[in-house]
């Protein structure tokens, strides 16, 4: 009987985590890092990209590569390719994203631009890169994080909830084409989550019913750990619970009041 491979000979040995200084990102950086894999760090600051990969070099004694970079730029994904090229990666965490809360007509054209640009086409074109480079090795991995605020139209996010609704497609067709050739993926879709962009938009309560904030460290451990099981998930189970009520109990017409009406009260928008 063959023994089972460990998550870094599955997977190692450097993956590569775009959004990576804080966050979601940086949680997935620490797991990651504990599991034995050299990581390449992609954000837009610099400090916060360095202090995190020296942390992790430090405590788990991996390698870390630094790639300051914004990932609405049109050069971005070539940037990130340019600067990997002579790495084997076998591991993408695609998790960065930009959001405007808010009507969508006060925010400007080009806003809505980079938000289409940093959510979806860089990870179009990385997941070309990379994808293929592990299609041809055989084996990989890829986590694309998606959210809950993509499964209806979401008034005041809308932009935001749009690309997570693509983000959550995309990673469920290539789960079809790519798990026979060796490489998994799967879309997390994380509900509220305590990284550090949403707590300073200091969010009220929307319910009472409201499912709990999740820590981004259980967000990461859940997702690793369905990653070559199912093509999508969504992480945690009062998070599951709600969204199985409003898609397959409420009238879609009033799901999208709701999440409306939610967004609303949580961020005092008039």
């Amino acid at each position: 009987m063959s023994k089972r491979p460990t998550f870094k000979e599955k997977y190692g040995p450097i993956a590569l985590v775009a959004g990576a200084s804080k966050g979601l990102g940086a949680a997935y950086a620490r797991a990651l890092a504990s599991k034995g894999l050299d990581l390449v760090l992609v954000a837009r600051s610099p400090g916060p990209l360095q202090e995190t990969a020296t942390q992790l070099s430090g405590q788990y004694g991996i390698r870390t590569w630094t790639v300051p970079c914004d990932l609405s730029a049109p050069d971005a994904s070539n940037t990130i390719i340019e600067a990997t090229q002579d790495l084997p990666i076998h591991f993408l965490v695609y998790n960065a994203a930009l959001v405007h809360i808010g009507p969508y007509l006060q925010a400007t054209s080009k806003a809505h631009l980079d938000i289409a640009s940093a959510n979806m086409l860089t990870p179009l074109t990385l997941l070309h890169h990379f994808g293929g480079k592990m299609i041809a090795k055989g084996r990989g991995g890829i986590v694309i994080m998606s959210s809950l605020a993509g499964f209806q139209g979401s008034g005041n996010l809308v932009t935001y909830a749009a690309t997570k609704a693509f983000l959550r497609i995309l990673a469920e067709g290539l789960w079809y084409e790519w798990s026979p050739l060796g490489v998994d993926v799967i879309a997390c879709c994380a509900g509220a989550t305590a990284t550090p962009n949403y707590l300073a938009t200091c969010p009220a309560k929307a319910s009472p019913l409201a499912p709990p904030v999740q820590q981004p460290d259980a967000v990461v451990e859940e997702c690793l750990n369905r990653i070559g099981k199912t093509p999508s998930f969504i992480s945690g189970s009062s998070n599951r619970l709600a969204s199985f009520f409003m898609h397959r109990v409420l009238p879609r017409k009033m799901v999208i009041t709701l999440m409306g009406n939610n967004i609303k009260k949580m961020y005092g928008i008039s």
